[in-house]
């Protein structure tokens, strides 16, 4: 199944603002350093959407994207009810492997800086080639 004429990508860097929800926090009300993660997804998935496919379509058309590798740096505590701004920025695609880099951020203060290597496979889990329109400098 393809997508309808995708667009190759233009926007490679997207800013999303998330508040902490009371669900996302631990006992003393300070986001839980797995709900991170989350947020990082959120990043990826709203930059996807700001270049015109959403992940639904993506993986209808047979094209899944998976975790390979993902770092997070802790930096300083957020809490219940803050509000954050992450940015999410491809900083390579090439082959089967999308780039990504994060940045959490309370108004000035940086919460957390991570990292992404997120591979393209098929519906059956086999290594797949990234569509050209999701590379940055398809051939």
């Amino acid at each position: 199944m393809a997508m309808v004429n995708p667009k190759p990508m233009s926007v490679f860097e997207k800013k999303v603002d998330i508040r902490v929800r009371y669900q996302e926090t631990d006992g003393q009300r300070r986001l839980h350093h797995s709900n991170y993660l989350n947020y990082f997804e959120i990043g990826r998935v709203e930059l996807l959407r700001e270049n015109g496919i959403s992940y639904k379509e993506l993986e209808d058309s047979g094209c899944i994207l998976v975790v390979a590798e993902m770092q997070c740096q802790y930096v300083l505590p957020a809490d219940y009810d803050d509000l954050l701004t992450l940015t999410t920025k491809v900083t390579r695609s090439k082959g089967v492997r999308i780039y990504h880099d994060y940045l959490l951020e309370k108004g000035d203060n940086l919460i957390a800086k991570g990292s992404s290597i997120i591979a393209s496979v098929n519906s059956e889990g086999k290594v797949k080639p990234l569509p050209n329109w999701l590379l940055m400098n398809p051939k």
